[in-house]
């Protein structure tokens, strides 16, 4: 299995730290709150309420971005350390996306998206 098959799973990851971190940092009761975390989140301010956009945001990120991986692979007109390189970026720019997102950095936060973004359409332009 490649590196950039490995940042799949990282990407696949990272939503979910960011919703154990929300619920962290908004006061998650687990015997209280389990029943309907879905609410407890959509009711989030401040930190809570940033980390669980940025859990949003990941889940939204990750079918592009796995997609590109895949597709890149199989064309097989990408040279692996291509799409190791453009996979390790992107997830780079995920973890400052999310560090941002919670830092309540918005102008950063969207140049780190937009990195992630170019990332995957690399991954595709490297798969032509």
């Amino acid at each position: 299995m490649t590196f950039a098959y490995w940042t799949i799973l990282i990407a696949a990851l990272l939503p979910l730290f960011c919703a154990a971190y929300a619920k962290k940092a908004g006061g998650f009761n687990f015997e209280r709150d389990n029943g309907d975390p879905r609410a407890f989140l959509a009711q989030a301010q401040g930190v809570s309420a940033r980390a669980h956009a940025a859990q949003q945001n990941g889940f939204e990120a990750f079918a592009p971005f796995a997609a590109a991986v895949i597709i890149a692979h199989a064309t097989g007109n990408a040279a692996q350390g291509t799409i190791n390189f453009w996979a390790t970026l992107f997830i780079l720019f995920r973890l400052a996306f999310i560090y941002c997102y919670i830092r309540n950095q918005a102008s950063l936060r969207s140049l780190s998206w937009l990195g992630g973004f170019a990332c995957i359409l690399a991954l595709f332009i490297a798969a032509a």
